[in-house]
């Protein structure tokens, strides 16, 4: 089943982003940048998750999230890399980090949590919206006026379907650092 979602494959090493873009194939759309000049040409809203190396020649990973942050992309960014983290880190906004060498199972995983984190960072803040919404109501109306109302009625529809949704997502969220990432940014 091919999942939605493009993955952009950054690495100075063309080999190693082609196996990593290989890899990710069967299930996402995969494009490769073999620098970080490259990396940011072809990033834009389409993209979902960039895989990237942190030490390229030229403009480095650092400074490529670095640049992604600042634009505002709406995509996750998993650092695989074989520069072996120190507290440099804390301050980056990466949304995972593998250090090479990495297996097919590691990385294909870890795309797969990151897309899952964020669909479920997106729900969350739809759910939030709407309840927030459906409070405001309960407190104007009142219930003669609530139960004759159709959109209401669809508002509470929503509500309950999108908590059916959250609750298989939590279910799928199967570690303490799944939990920590879905809510870090919200």
């Amino acid at each position: 089943m091919r999942n939605e979602g493009r993955v952009l494959v950054v690495d100075d090493e063309s080999q190693l982003a082609d196996l990593f873009a290989t890899w990710l194939a069967p299930d996402w759309e995969t494009e490769t940048a073999y620098d970080g000049s490259t990396a940011l040409e072809k990033l834009d809203d389409s993209v979902d998750v960039v895989i990237l190396d942190r030490r390229m020649p030229g403009q480095s990973g650092d400074d490529v999230l670095e640049r992604i942050r600042e634009e505002a992309y709406d995509c996750r960014v998993v650092m695989v890399t074989a520069v072996d983290p120190d507290f440099d880190i804390i301050e980056m906004a990466f949304d995972d980090y593998l250090v090479k060498p990495v297996s097919k199972n590691e990385l294909r995983d870890v795309v797969e949590s990151v897309v899952n984190r964020s669909a479920y960072q997106s729900a969350i803040r739809d759910y939030y919206a709407l309840v927030s919404k459906k409070a405001l109501l309960e407190s104007e109306k009142d219930d003669s006026e609530l139960a004759d109302s159709e959109e209401y009625r669809q508002l509470c529809d929503r509500i309950d379907e999108l908590e059916g949704r959250l609750d298989e997502t939590v279910e799928d969220l199967s570690t303490h650092d799944d939990f920590v990432s879905v809510f870090k940014d919200l």
